[in-house]
């Protein structure tokens, strides 16, 4: 059988090759077996928008049941967060979540979420590897209807929940009433339902259930979002738009020009927000590919910043042991103060439109107060889809200092957090990482403005052949 691994944010797997019904009962005892260990009764299951996500949850389901643990079954698809935040609603044990998030749609996938409503922590998923069988279990499950006659079966409104916590963290009132005109993308994930609930006048794209996400990863970064820039340009009476990815638990936006606004200004915005205009203080967490403007921005406010390996595991672990204002990474993950240490795409968008709404600035103004204290920036990332020995190869170069310079560019300094980052001059670096999910080599540049990153970035690919 399959060996089972996590990766950076779960196992994911190509549905029907190695995303199987049986591996997902192996995957899902390993689990059960897991949290009978440590004595936990109780679970969370969903499952997003994904091609046979009920029935992979139906599995994990029964699992459970097969191991007398008590099961909270989302009545539909759902979002990552709205998994984690039940888990803490409920005073469940753990969460499960069928989904492959932002990976192409032949993908799904398996996310474990702890009982403090965010990612479960790197020693506990090398646990729950160690433990899932080589086989899956010949014994007969329990049917769901068993299950719920016996009291192991509850089935639960999360995005209910979900709403009703939103609404009692947000002015939803100076938001709706607000200049905002919203476009907004759900790349046919499971946000789009709570989008409609809570701010039914938007424009809505993509928002109607496809499985197929119409042959496109879902994951909201500029190249997969061209119709929501179009359509921003395209229509003056909008001003903002937002994208959510397959889980709903990654971000994109864009500003009234229809220019993308990556993860790298969210970040610096969010920041911005709960420091000057919320008052709010703590540390400042970022993975390793996050521009350094995000550690310029905290010293300048006098917090406290820390960078991890990427893989928001990492910051959810610190946020729960510590007190924690923003956290987040390059990818879209973005989590902050007063929520789950959890990120979440739908959370952040409000987040950004409360800052516009309360300041009656846009959000091109509002990156130009970021920039009037930090300095302007670009950045952009390339996902180089090679042949696994050629990706490795560069990665042992990246390890022997090969690389002095990339093209015209020489290297000043490098660091190797998680990858290998190239510092040209303090606003200008390039790094390099494999992808832990796919057989790709990922490049991120940044650089004072985008003619550069692409300079950059075309250096970088000739360099490396």
């Amino acid at each position: 059988m399959t060996k089972i691994k996590f990766g950076t944010d779960g196992w994911r797997a190509i549905i029907a090759q190695e995303y199987t019904v049986d591996n997902v009962k192996r995957v899902t005892e390993g689990t059960a077996l897991w949290m009978k260990a440590q004595g936990y009764k109780k679970v969370v299951i969903g499952h997003d928008c994904r091609f046979a996500g009920e029935l992979f949850a139906h599995t994990a389901t029964r699992i459970m049941g097969l191991h007398g643990i008590k099961v909270n079954l989302a009545k539909d698809f759902v979002s990552t967060p709205m998994v984690s935040l039940g888990v803490v609603k409920t005073k469940s044990d753990l969460g499960i979540v069928i989904t492959a998030s932002h990976n192409p749609p032949s993908y799904n996938g398996f996310k474990l979420k702890s009982n403090f409503g965010g990612p479960t922590i790197p020693k506990d998923i090398a646990a729950v590897e160690a433990m899932v069988p080589d086989t899956p279990t010949d014994e007969v499950l329990p049917t769901l209807e068993e299950m719920f006659d016996s009291g192991l079966l509850n089935y639960i409104d999360l995005e209910d929940m979900y709403i009703e916590h939103v609404k009692a963290n947000f002015d939803l009132d100076a938001i709706r009433n607000s200049n905002i005109n919203l476009a907004y993308d759900a790349m046919y994930g499971a946000g789009m339902n709570v989008i409609k609930r809570l701010l039914p006048d938007s424009t809505m794209l993509h928002c109607d259930y496809n499985p197929s996400f119409m042959g496109q990863a879902p994951e909201p970064i500029h190249r997969n979002l061209l119709e929501l820039s179009q359509t921003l340009a395209d229509n003056p009476s909008l001003n903002l738009g937002l994208a959510n990815d397959g889980d709903a638990d990654r971000i994109g936006m864009y500003d009234e020009d229809g220019k993308f606004v990556d993860s790298h200004h969210l970040l610096l915005l969010l920041l911005f927000y709960m420091y000057k205009h919320k008052g709010l203080t703590g540390k400042v967490i970022i993975t390793f590919s996050v521009t350094d403007k995000m550690k310029k921005l905290a010293e300048k406010f006098g917090l406290e910043i820390q960078v991890t390996k990427i893989g928001f595991k990492y910051i959810a672990e610190i946020m729960i042991n510590e007190d924690v204002v923003v956290g987040g990474e390059e990818s879209g993950g973005l989590a902050v103060k007063g929520h789950i240490p959890e990120r979440d795409g739908i959370w952040n968008g409000l987040l950004i439109m409360e800052f516009i709404a309360k300041t009656g600035k846009s959000i091109k103004q509002l990156i130009q107060e970021v920039y009037d204290e930090v300095g302007p920036f670009a950045f952009d990332r390339d996902d180089l889809h090679i042949a696994n020995d050629k990706k490795w190869a560069i990665m042992d170069n990246c390890k022997n200092n090969t690389y002095t310079a990339m093209g015209d560019y020489k290297v000043q300094k490098v660091e190797n957090v998680d990858g290998y980052k190239f510092y040209f001059s303090d606003d200008e670096w390039v790094m390099i990482r494999p992808s832990g999910t796919e057989p790709v080599l990922r490049v991120y540049a940044q650089a004072p403005d985008m003619e550069g990153v692409r300079s950059i970035l075309k250096a970088t690919h000739a360099t490396l052949g």
